[in-house]
C-alpha cells in the first residue's frame, strides 16, 4: 500500500519559492521580519508586499511568523486518524481503497485534513473521502465517463466529476479497481 504524504512538501516548497524570487533564505527573511515592528499577519503582509514577495513565499514567512493552521503540521497519519477517528467502521473502506489504487500504478498518496487525494506523476485523478458517519465517497476523475449504475456526480470536487459510495470494504471489488486504474491510465 502507497504511504501517504502531508503538507511538508507544500511547506518546503514555499521556502524553495521564497529563496528563488528573493535571493534570501527564510533564515534571513525571518531575521529582517523580527527587527520590524510589525503587529499582527495584515501588516507583515503589506511589509512583504513592500519588500516585493509574492504568492507562496509571502503566505509561507507570514505563517512562519504567525503560526501555521494545525492541519498544515500534521503528520499524514494524524490527518488519515482524524478523518477516521469518529467513524472507525470506515477505515477498513479506505484502506482496500488505498490498496485497489496501488494495482493501477505508481500512485501518490497525499493526506489533507477532510479527504485523500490519489495523484499520477502528472495529477490528481482520485480522491477518497469518509464523507459521513457510514459512507466512504470515492471521486474519479474519468473522460467521456457519464454517470451510471454505481457512478453518481461528485459531490466532492469538480476536478473528479464522477464518484462511487461505499457502507463497506467489501464493496471495494474489481470494478472499482478497474475504475481507479482507468482514472489513473486518464490522467497519467
Amino acid at each position: 500500500m502507497p504511504e501517504a504524504r502531508d503538507w511538508s512538501a507544500m511547506r518546503a516548497q514555499g521556502a524553495r519559492l521564497l529563496f528563488e524570487r528573493t535571493g534570501k533564505s527564510e533564515t534571513e527573511w525571518n531575521r529582517r521580519i523580527a527587527g520590524e515592528s510589525l503587529a499582527g499577519p495584515d501588516e507583515l503582509d503589506a511589509w512583504l508586499k513592500a519588500q516585493g514577495v509574492t504568492g507562496y513565499a509571502r503566505t509561507h514567512l507570514i505563517r512562519e511568523r504567525f503560526g501555521w493552521p494545525e492541519f498544515l503540521t500534521a503528520s499524514a497519519d494524524e490527518l488519515i486518524d482524524g478523518q477516521y477517528r469518529d467513524r472507525p467502521a470506515l477505515r477498513p473502506i479506505f484502506e482496500r481503497l488505498l490498496e485497489a489504487a496501488a494495482l493501477a500504478g505508481d500512485v501518490d498518496v497525499q493526506a489533507r485534513k477532510t479527504y485523500v487525494a490519489l495523484v499520477t506523476p502528472r495529477r490528481t485523478f482520485a480522491r477518497i473521502r469518509a464523507t459521513t458517519r457510514t459512507r466512504v465517497d470515492l471521486a474519479l476523475r474519468i473522460a467521456d465517463r457519464a454517470p451510471g449504475g454505481r457512478l453518481a456526480p461528485s459531490k466532492i470536487h469538480p476536478d473528479c466529476p464522477l464518484q462511487i459510495s461505499f457502507s463497506t470494504a467489501g464493496e471495494v471489488d474489481d470494478e472499482t479497481v478497474e475504475l481507479l486504474r482507468a482514472a489513473y491510465e486518464g490522467n497519467a
